[in-house]
């Protein structure tokens, strides 16, 4: 007799939210197909079947879920605690699935839309104005009396949703709103006060089955930390009741007929009012523990029946005990040590300590659910029982938090390569190898030889030894701008943390650690320009706030209007220089979201210049021709840069072009360059290759990322001392000094 083929179940995300849904699947003897775009996630190492793709990218989850059903077919699809349902729904319906419409995952998805559908079919949600601008935020703000919510519609984890309490939180509170939004659209919505609550529940066959309501515990004005939830709820009965027949209705107003339907639901004054309703279970291990330690009810096993077409069962609570989760928040800084776990975790009552942090990573200030150290969840008979128990857990647990004098480049690597999410690797030596063809992402275009070639041409040249002399402390200082540095490094500019760097840090924290690590450090940095239109407004303010210490590189947009008004804002922000990335003239990321850039002629970069009242920097010069274009046009500043190998495959590195430029250059204008910059002897090459300073980007980009601020100070300060080293070494007393006496070319190279 044949046996029986095992069915086969598609989870969508493989991190440790999606964890227990993957263990419960394969306990019931599936075998588990599991998407992730990092392929070291922990539910990727579990799964039978792990294919590296994201969980936002639909088409091709469906393209690949296909091709997996062509040859081993799938019998249900399915997530748990993150916002991928509309990526189930279209692989459910392209395999005949069973599953929700797709339209239906997109109006539990996209705020607007959900609220819109709520309000149409009578279901009590809060004021709201979907926005798209500042302006319109402005205008609503007539109407919509104070205090207000400003959100995403498309992210998840409270990302970017801030409390405005009066006009001066406006500005802040959109730009980070917007920056957490996918697609950029924003809601705006009246605060409402009042406790929250947190549901669950399951939906077959006509019949939407409660399992789960629970306080939540929300804190960090004016952003909204859940910091805990305790489940069952201690409200009144009537007011749970009133809330689950809410959450009831908001069910079957958005179409949700099968699978499983999370909501947070505020009780005001005026009755339950729907926060938010999603087509999946909660994450935030309601559903994974405090629910099934409650109840004794497996909620997985059922989400994952109904997944399949089947019935669910075992539905009815065995037990009923009150479960607590909290998260653990130390103060921000680097983790030394976690100390107390074994201890903690012996204590009667505690079922789960969840690290998400260890010794080295970095602890963050929170503005959201992402980026929590661990979590603690405990069981009780009575609600204080189960919450004793957990801050007894809580105490024991000792985090300690270090100084930044405890640093380390390997763990400020470490720990970027967490944030990163693979976007970037944050290899050992950052020569593009690993992330070659990855544009959008950190990599070089095509096949990635133009970065790598970066790195190549400065490795042709070796550097002549030189010890006799007297120089012993060499100044590393430069003039600049009219300001003097204290090395000649500025940090390059970057933009794009979502599109690029998968979100791990937002660009007003990027711009902040940049500028800060940069100033502290003695030099400048440089804030970008990017896709999103009004995304050149954060740098700009990051820029104000230091007094106008920092410089904004603009896009070469199609409009020189455009740019004018970047110059304007920028001359208003007080920034010491302003400059182009002329190299980006067509950019694969500016074409993806329609931002139309180009060339630029002579006579539109003197229009722009004439505009002018601060240094104009060009960026992108390859060539002598360029170089002579861009004194011709006025530019104060070029930059000998290939853009990092993101623009174009096959060029040149920007070490192999910068001598002859630099010597048509003659002095008439300040010479930077980047690309390929490494170590502080890659700095003191490419000074005597003819640059006044250069540009570093990708390694302070890891910096920043691994240990904010104090990963960037930390880093320059490493570059500082390795410049000094090798001045010394090759007897050059002061910048001026460097020249090209001190280097050759590799015998066999031309």
């Amino acid at each position: 007799m044949p046996l029986k083929r095992p069915k086969h179940l598609l989870i969508i995300g493989g991190g440790v939210f999606q964890v227990p849904a993957i263990k419960t699947a394969k306990s019931m003897g599936l075998k588990v197909v599991v998407t992730d775009y990092n392929p070291e996630a922990e539910g990727m190492l579990l799964a039978d079947y792990p294919i590296e793709v994201s969980t936002r990218n639909i088409n091709l989850t469906v393209n690949t879920a296909k091709q997996f059903h062509s040859s081993c077919p799938l019998d249900g699809v399915l997530t748990v605690g993150t916002d991928a349902s509309q990526t189930v729904a279209a692989v459910a319906d392209a395999l005949n699935l069973p599953g929700i419409p797709f339209e239906v995952a997109e109006r539990a998805t996209d705020k607007i839309k959900m609220r819109q559908v709520l309000k149409e079919k009578g279901v009590p949600v809060p004021k709201f104005r979907p926005i798209w601008t500042l302006e319109e935020c402005r205008e609503a703000i007539k109407e919509m009396p104070l205090p207000l919510v400003i959100k995403p519609c498309d992210n998840m984890g409270a990302r970017g949703v801030r409390k405005i309490e009066s006009l001066d939180d406006l500005i802040p509170a959109f730009r980070e709103a917007k920056e957490a939004s996918i697609s950029g659209k924003l809601i705006l919505e009246e605060f409402m006060e009042g406790a929250e609550l947190s549901l669950d529940a399951l939906v077959f066959e006509d019949m939407i089955h409660i399992t789960g309501v629970a306080d939540r515990i929300i804190e960090r004005a004016p952003y909204f930390v859940e910091v805990g939830h305790t489940l069952p709820s201690i409200l009144p009965a009537d007011q749970q009741a009133q809330a689950v027949e809410v959450f009831k209705q908001a069910i079957l107003a958005l179409g949700i007929d099968i699978g499983a339907a999370k909501g947070d639901i505020k009780i005001t004054p005026e009755g339950p009012k729907i926060v938010e309703i999603a087509a999946r279970l909660s994450g935030g291990w309601m559903s994974a523990y405090t629910y099934p330690l409650a109840t004794g009810v497996n909620l997985y096993k059922a989400a994952i029946q109904i997944a399949l077409g089947e019935k669910p069962t075992d539905l009815i609570p065995k037990t009923s005990l009150v479960s607590a989760e909290r998260s653990l928040l130390p103060a921000a800084g680097k983790i030394l040590s976690i100390r107390g776990v074994e201890e903690a975790r012996k204590i009667k009552g505690v079922k789960e300590i969840i690290l998400m942090k260890e010794a080295g990573d970095m602890a963050e200030e929170l503005r959201s659910n992402m980026g929590k150290v661990g979590y603690v969840i405990t069981v009780g008979k009575t609600r204080e029982e189960a919450i004793r128990i957990n801050d007894m857990a809580r105490e024991i647990l000792k985090i300690e938090i270090g100084a930044p004098s405890d640093l380390t480049w390997d763990i400020i690597r470490n720990n970027a390569r967490k944030k990163f999410y693979i976007a970037c690797k944050a290899c050992t030596v950052c020569d593009g190898l690993e992330c070659a063809g990855k544009v959008p992402g950190i990599g070089g275009i095509g096949t990635g030889s133009a970065f790598t070639e970066n790195l190549t041409a400065l490795a042709r040249y070796q550097v002549n030894l030189r010890t006799i002399h007297e120089v012993k402390a060499p100044d590393t200082s430069v003039e600049l701008f009219g300001h003097k540095l204290a090395l000649p490094v500025l940090a390059a500019p970057i933009t794009g943390m979502e599109t690029n760097l998968a979100g791990g840090m937002d660009e007003r924290e990027y711009a902040d650690a940049i500028l800060d690590g940069c100033l502290e450090s003695g030099t400048l940095g440089m804030v970008g320009d990017g896709a999103s239109p009004k995304k050149y407004l954060i740098g700009l303010e990051a820029i104000k706030k230091r007094g106008g210490l920092g410089i904004p590189i603009f896009k070469p947009r199609e409009y020189n209007l455009d740019i004018i008004m970047r110059f304007k804002a920028a001359e208003d922000a007080g920034a010491i220089a302003v400059g182009i990335d002329i190299d980006a003239a067509s950019f694969k990321t500016m074409t993806h979201q329609g931002q139309g850039v180009g060339p630029k002629t002579i006579a539109e970069l003197q229009e722009l210049k004439s505009h002018l009242k601060v240094p104009f920097i060009l960026k992108g010069i390859m060539n002598v021709e360029s170089a002579l274009a861009a004194i011709e046009a006025g530019a104060d500043a070029i930059v000998v840069s290939n853009h990092g190998g993101r623009v174009m495959d096959h060029m040149p590195g920007t070490a192999e072009v910068l001598p002859e430029i630099a010597n048509a250059v003659g002095g008439r204008i300040k010479v930077l360059a980047d690309g390929g910059i490494r170590e502080g002897i890659d700095i003191l090459k490419m000074l005597a290759l003819g640059a006044d300073a250069v540009m570093i980007g990708r390694p302070v980009c890891i910096a920043a990322f691994g240990a904010g601020q104090e990963g960037v100070s930390f880093y320059l300060r490493e570059k500082l001392n390795e410049l000094k080293k090798a001045m010394i070494l090759t007897g050059c007393g002061a910048i001026d000094r460097i020249d090209p006496s001190i280097i050759f070319r590799k015998k066999g190279d031309r």
